[in-house]
């Protein structure tokens, strides 16, 4: 594990200042997003209340409206107007019933969800094992838990370019999908399931993937980042460094995205051992 950890409190006030300009942006999230729940078209599941954790703007709230419409679709997010813009998604008399709070410390009760989906979200968590243990907890027996995280070659290029110029922290860490698989079984998940795939995305200047980064909210909020300005001859020397990437006329910015599901165990013996039953999983 890092020595580096997320400033959650930096990363709140980010978020809630890019609410206007993050659906612009957020086209890799959009994208993740509909990947992620196309997978949820392969397990048999009719849950009566729906998590989307790290909500945002909320679209994918309001694409789990649309798949579960008899469900109760919730959609927490820690920057307040962020859930500004998610509660006016849906219809008029059934939108998502928005949450403002903390993905690890969640303000619901025990055994109160049958599914939460978070879409690259929990990369902001300042303590990985304490989120999964919270899912857990709030996870009925038998509900699912499906997410999408960056792993550490997330940004590699950027990182890359900023490793010539100094030694400060300019991207955040970004955990091992091995990692993570080990926090779920250690947290007591059943069955967990973890597969990675890379997207990159591209520009022509890395000035443009900055401002998309800033338009998200993805700003640097690492303990170790430099807390001074950056001068304007080492933002140069950076850009600099990142034109050894260039290929066939652009930039190319890689994201290494973790797809991961597992479930609440449906019972667990006294040495630990879970199991699931056979008929929440699709034999198709």
């Amino acid at each position: 594990m890092s020595d580096i950890y997320i400033d959650k409190e930096r990363a709140r006030c980010a978020f809630s200042r890019s609410a206007g300009t993050y659906d612009d942006a957020a086209v890799l999230q959009r994208e993740v997003s509909r990947r992620m729940l196309e997978r949820l078209d392969l397990v048999k599941l009719e849950p009566k209340a729906v998590l989307d954790l790290g909500c945002g703007t909320g679209e994918q709230a309001g694409h789990l409206l649309q798949r579960y419409p008899k469900a109760a679709v919730h959609a927490l997010d820690f920057a307040l107007p962020m859930l500004d813009l998610a509660r006016k998604k849906g219809r008029w008399l059934r939108r998502p019933r928005c949450i403002c709070g903390d993905m690890e410390h969640l303000p619901l009760a025990d055994d109160s969800l049958d599914l939460i989906c978070s879409n690259l979200a929990f990369q902001w968590a300042s303590d990985p094992l304490q989120l999964y243990r919270e899912c857990l907890r709030v996870l009925r027996p038998g509900g699912l838990l499906m997410f999408t995280t960056f792993g550490p070659d997330t940004l590699q290029e950027l990182r890359s370019a900023w490793a010539v110029v100094d030694d400060d922290a300019h991207v955040s860490p970004f955990m091992d999908m091995h990692d993570l698989g080990d926090i779920l079984v250690n947290s007591g998940y059943a069955a967990p399931v973890m597969d990675v795939e890379r997207i990159v995305l591209t520009y022509a200047r890395v000035d443009d993937l900055m401002s998309d980064l800033k338009n998200i909210g993805a700003r640097n909020a690492t303990s170790k980042r430099p807390r001074g300005l950056t001068g304007k001859a080492r933002m140069q020397a950076m850009r600099e460094a990142y034109e050894s990437f260039r290929c066939d006329g652009v930039l190319p910015a890689t994201y290494e995205v973790v797809y991961g599901h597992a479930w609440a165990p449906a019972q667990k013996s006294h040495a630990g051992d879970v199991s699931v039953p056979l008929n929440m999983l699709d034999k198709k």
